[in-house]
């Protein structure tokens, strides 16, 4: 029993990088835009969360550097889809090969600037990442664990998946940002403000994502600068959309189940190569889009409006 608990909660560790940039896409998504640039803003939010918590010493810093990195990296994106009208798919795969060369950038600059070409935040920003550690509840058997014993940012990701769903489907606002991704000629013939949404969800978006970033490079790697770090974790959580159904909820879900396979073989030794276990979450990845394509129902869809470029003119 202590084994399966172990798992599942490394498979919340592990799954909770592509729950934030899960959620960012699917903010994006839902606006009406396909960004496939989730990569590039998670390497940026990675390079700048560090690089905020090595040179402040601030934990808050280094999450609000992060989050700051990736809406940045949503706004190039915005603005060259949005007002210059640019082909989605193009622009967002231009911004991951821009995000991971910056990121590798700002990495190596900061590397070869340090003692021993080594750099790692101070025992301060790390123990700021570290598990709670709540007296009393922590330690209660199997759900003290399961519960009680992560650190900040995964709670932080579970709480922007449930406000998200809370903001898409019980408020005004959430129905406005719905209908734009569904229908932006209908929203704005209803004086809905399109460019409006658009800008702050693509924006909000890639900062969420540039928190998983963060998230990569303050616990993943325990707070040390690793080339190349994110590692493809951005393309599976763009396939990780279409496996929540563009649902929050469902996201925080799915993120766990690839989670649990990226850790899989630390728990389940079998006689086969390690290669076969690293890629395991991509060949799930694979299976997904594949699944999803053929079954596909009305609910399930992506917004009708993703994809393609809303001009006024054009209505």
């Amino acid at each position: 029993m202590q084994q399966v608990i172990n798992f599942i909660y490394a498979a919340v560790l592990a799954g909770t990088p592509l729950l934030f940039g899960t959620l960012g896409e699917i903010l994006t998504e839902k606006v009406g835009n396909l960004n496939l640039g989730v990569e590039g803003m998670m390497f940026m939010g990675a390079a700048v969360g560090f690089a905020c918590g090595y040179y402040t010493d601030s934990a808050l810093l280094a999450v609000l550097g992060g989050f700051a990195a990736g809406a940045l990296g949503g706004l190039i994106y915005a603005f060259l889809t949005v007002t210059l009208k640019a082909n989605q798919n193009v622009t967002g795969l231009t911004l991951t090969i821009f995000g991971v060369g910056f990121g590798n950038m700002l990495g190596d600059y900061i590397m070869r600037h340090s003692p021993g070409n080594a750099a790692f935040v101070s025992e301060k920003v790390k123990a700021a990442f570290a598990k709670l550690n709540v007296p009393g509840i922590s330690d209660l058997p199997f759900a003290g664990k399961l519960f009680f014993q992560y650190n900040v940012l995964v709670y932080l990701a579970i709480a922007i998946a449930i406000l998200m769903y809370i903001f898409l489907q019980k408020t005004q606002a959430g129905l406005n940002l719905r209908a734009v991704g569904e229908n932006p000629a209908a929203a704005d013939a209803v004086s809905v403000p399109v460019t409006r949404y658009k800008y702050l969800a693509i924006c909000v978006g890639g900062g969420i994502s540039g928190l998983g970033g963060v998230y990569v490079s303050m616990t993943t790697t325990g707070g040390t600068w690793v080339y190349n770090c994110v590692n493809g974790l951005g393309w599976i959580a763009v396939a990780l959309v279409i496996f929540a159904a563009w649902s929050p909820a469902k996201a925080i879900v799915g993120s766990y189940v690839f989670g649990g396979l990226s850790v899989l073989r630390h728990y389940v030794v079998l006689e086969i190569p390690v290669a076969i276990y690293a890629m395991l979450p991509f060949a799930a990845t694979i299976v997904v889009l594949l699944v999803t394509s053929v079954r596909q129902s009305r609910e399930k869809l992506q917004p009708k409006g993703c994809g393609i470029n809303y001009d006024r003119e054009e209505r």
